[in-house]
């Protein structure tokens, strides 16, 4: 068995001056987690979760945010979608093929501007969203109920204000 090794103490440190706390000179030693850290943290722990859920569901959480925007009638053009969900344009479109691939999705060339583009839900499609909605409240519900709080509008309404 080899002898737990011991710290070379034949030439000082020289890493951080005397006198100073190597924590305030380096910004990845601070304690306490800014509020942005722990919002990305807790909304990648919510979509993980989310995600799961539909992915039993063979949906993917961007191709259920997708399709819960098609809702209305009236479809939506690629730039649209991909500016309300934030979205880059590129999977926005691999996203929508494969709606559309699966029969929940169609593309319609537009009657005023034959240039524009817009997709929309099929009747399909909206079945498979009250499935996935009804997994997604219940998620919701779940997450409320273990941060004690039915309404976290307030607070929302505050980190989300432009």
């Amino acid at each position: 068995m080899t002898p737990p090794a011991t710290p070379d103490t034949s030439t000082p440190d020289t890493s951080t001056p005397a006198g100073t706390n190597p924590a305030a000179s380096n910004p990845a030693a601070v304690d306490e987690p800014l509020l942005i850290e722990l919002l990305t943290l807790a909304q990648r722990r919510l979509a993980r979760d989310l995600a799961a859920r539909l992915e039993a569901e063979g949906c993917t959480l961007d191709q259920w945010r997708v399709m819960r925007c098609l809702t209305d009638d009236a479809g939506r053009s690629m730039g649209d979608l991909a500016q309300a969900l934030l979205i880059p344009q590129a999977s926005l479109s691999r996203i929508v093929d494969a709606l559309t691939e699966a029969g929940l999705a169609y593309r319609r060339q537009d009657e005023q501007d034959r240039r524009r583009i817009t997709a929309h839900l099929s009747r399909r499609g909206l079945i498979r969203l009250e499935r996935l909605d009804a997994l997604a409240a219940a998620h919701d519900a779940a997450v409320r109920t273990a941060c004690g709080t039915p309404d976290p509008g307030p607070l929302l309404r505050h980190l989300t204000e432009v």
